[in-house]
């Protein structure tokens, strides 16, 4: 009966900081309790704010809306020490509201544990799911233990009238699951991951279907590693994948496919594929190397990631080291191949390179030089290549770029040089260099700072001039720019900078870009930021021999910002000495008795 009395105010403290109940005796520890009995009951903290964007060019609006406009808030929520962070995003284009976006996430994190809620992402594997969704889950990480599940949408649908002529793209609503466990750190560790994600048929209209097809797909992806010595360890990651491009497909009714049947429907439309890569590490005193082996089969596909290129192998080696511990040497070359099936037409080789050192000279100057390579290949695949026609190329850019810095206690200075050369060339024997390009870049940066003043002043100049077949291409940019900020307890940063761009078409056009942006930022009492900012540039044709040259078309741009961060309420605990681990230990004591 003793047990009994304590039983109701026990689960209502379990309830509070988030345990489960039923395994009350289980997770309730010393450390616990006594983090609880340290927090403060309430605090609640957040931020709201909003931006707009006002934009108008005399040339039309095809490439951006007029007006985009977004409001934001966010609120922290902490209950003895809990984390329940909410947030809410609203956004749209345009002046016509019409497909407005709203993002709602709630993320409460207490310890090792984070719930998700709304729109959230969690990591999974590169090959299983990167995407977000908009959901369920929940997560556990502790320094060797980790696993995850969730549930909820990965996209909504997109089902606009069929008969409208200006009608998006159609999408149906996919809806994913899946969950994730593992265990160890650093460089000894493996993890397991799951996904179940499908499409769902009458999430758009009948008319809709006709053109794109529900899909499903199943994903199962493994990750480890493992040091068996210091300086030596291996890495893996890989991942299978049964996908269905067409769910309305016809069934597979064969022994074989029969035992996929309580996981998923094996039709006409699925495949099963592999993607993963295999990685080893040396790292020595003063040199480490990695080799790194690819390979991603065709038609890998996962309905939890973005687009994913695949039907390609690659094999890659990476080099770092020091020379006379004051040269910062690095180095890459890796090789590419496709049509790993050899049922393509052709096959395409690549092969990318790169070469880099840095040092500093000195307190003031430092000094970094690289190299950059890439060689394209085609080979025969079902068809045999024609010599004329193959594809054979190399792209070359060199750069160095010194930079020198001088500190005083009243002034800053810092200048840097850039050059660059990159050469892209057609190797076919039978080439005459229609698409051969050279590229000369050059830049040089000065920035001033008046510390007294706290004004920052700043000077960028650059010329690139490119050479193809006939053809001859000129760029020069000049930029001034200045900041300056004004008080110190509610401060505020003006900004502004003046440009010109000259763009040269040899024997074919001659453009002028003038013009100049202005921003300021005021924080008042620490908590409200105003901010604004504007840009105005006139741009044009100036080739003498038109008939017509001026500076006739405008780009204008407004943006009004605001955000207040707060802390709405505070309950601190009360300071009385209390004798905690006497606290803590009846406490646990009572959940022992739960479990008896």
């Amino acid at each position: 009966m003793s047990s009994q009395r304590f039983r109701q105010p026990l689960m209502v403290l379990l309830l509070l900081v988030g345990l489960p109940t039923g395994l009350a005796a289980q997770t309730l520890s010393l450390n616990t309790i006594s983090t609880i009995a340290k927090s403060d009951p309430l605090v609640i903290t957040g931020a709201v704010g909003t931006q707009n964007t006002y934009r108008y060019t005399s040339v039309g609006n095809g490439y951006a809306s007029p007006l985009s406009n977004s409001i934001y808030a966010n609120l922290n929520i902490s209950v003895y020490g809990i984390s329940m962070p909410f947030a809410l995003y609203f956004t749209n284009d345009g002046l016509d509201w019409n497909y407005p976006h709203l993002a709602f996430r709630l993320t409460p994190a207490y310890k090792n544990w984070r719930g998700h809620f709304g729109n959230s992402t969690m990591a999974f594997s590169s090959y299983v799911m990167n995407t977000s969704f908009n959901g369920i889950g929940l997560e556990y990480n502790s320094d060797k233990m980790r696993f995850g599940a969730f549930y909820g949408v990965l996209h909504k649908a997109i089902n606009d009238d069929p008969n409208d002529p200006f009608a998006r793209t159609p999408q149906y609503k996919r809806v994913g699951w899946g969950f994730k466990a593992g265990y160890g750190s650093g460089k000894n560790y493996i993890d397991l991951y799951f996904l179940r994600a499908y499409d769902r048929p009458n999430s758009i209209d009948e008319a809709w279907r006709r053109y794109i097809t529900p899909q499903e797909n199943i994903v199962v992806g493994l990750k480890g590693a493992v040091a068996p010595l210091k300086w030596m360890s291996f890495s893996a990651n890989a991942a299978v994948s049964m996908f269905s491009s067409d769910t309305d497909a016809p069934k597979v009714d064969t022994k074989q496919t029969q035992r996929w049947d309580k996981i998923m429907d094996v039709r006409y439309s699925s495949m099963a594929r592999f993607a993963g890569d295999a990685n080893v590490n040396f790292s020595l005193p003063g040199f480490s190397t990695s080799v790194t082996y690819r390979i991603v089969q065709p038609d890998y596909t996962s309905l939890g990631t973005y687009y994913m290129a695949n039907n390609y192998h690659s094999l890659g080696v990476n080099m770092n080291g020091m020379l006379f511990k004051k040269v910062a040497l690095s180095g890459t070359f890796s090789g590419q191949a496709d049509n790993l099936t050899a049922r393509q037409m052709y096959t395409t080789r690549g092969f990318i390179y790169s070469a880099n050192a840095s040092t500093r000279v000195g307190k003031n100057l430092s000094l970094a030089a690289g190299y950059n390579g890439y060689t394209q290949k085609q080979g025969d695949g079902t068809a045999k290549v024609n010599d004329s026609t193959r594809v054979h190329r190399r792209m070359a850019s060199f750069t160095f770029t010194p930079s020198y810095l001088i500190e005083s206690d009243v002034l800053g200075h810092a200048a840097s040089l850039s050059v660059n050369y990159t050469s892209n060339k057609d190797l076919n024997k039978f080439a005459v260099g229609e698409s051969d390009v050279k590229t000369l870049a050059l830049g040089a940066t000065y920035n001033l700072t008046v510390k007294p003043w706290q004004t920052d002043f700043g000077l960028t100049l650059s010329n690139q001039t490119s050479k193809g077949y006939k053809t001859k291409y000129t760029s020069r940019i000049a930029t001034l720019s200045t900041g300056h900020t004004f008080f110190e307890e509610n401060p505020l940063s003006l900004s502004g900078s003046i440009s010109l761009v000259y763009n040269e078409v040899e024997r074919q056009s001659k453009s002028l870009n003038i013009g100049g942006e202005v921003a300021a930022s005021y924080t008042l009492k620490k908590y409200h930021v105003f901010s604004t900012s504007a840009s105005f540039y006139k741009y044009g044709d100036v080739n003498p021999t038109k008939l017509t040259s001026n500076l006739d078309c405008t780009d204008i741009t407004v943006s009004l910002n605001y955000a207040y961060t707060f802390s709405l309420l505070t309950i601190k605990k009360k300071n009385r000495k209390i004798n905690d681990s006497k606290f803590v230990k009846k406490v646990v004591e009572i959940s022992e008795g739960f479990s008896e």
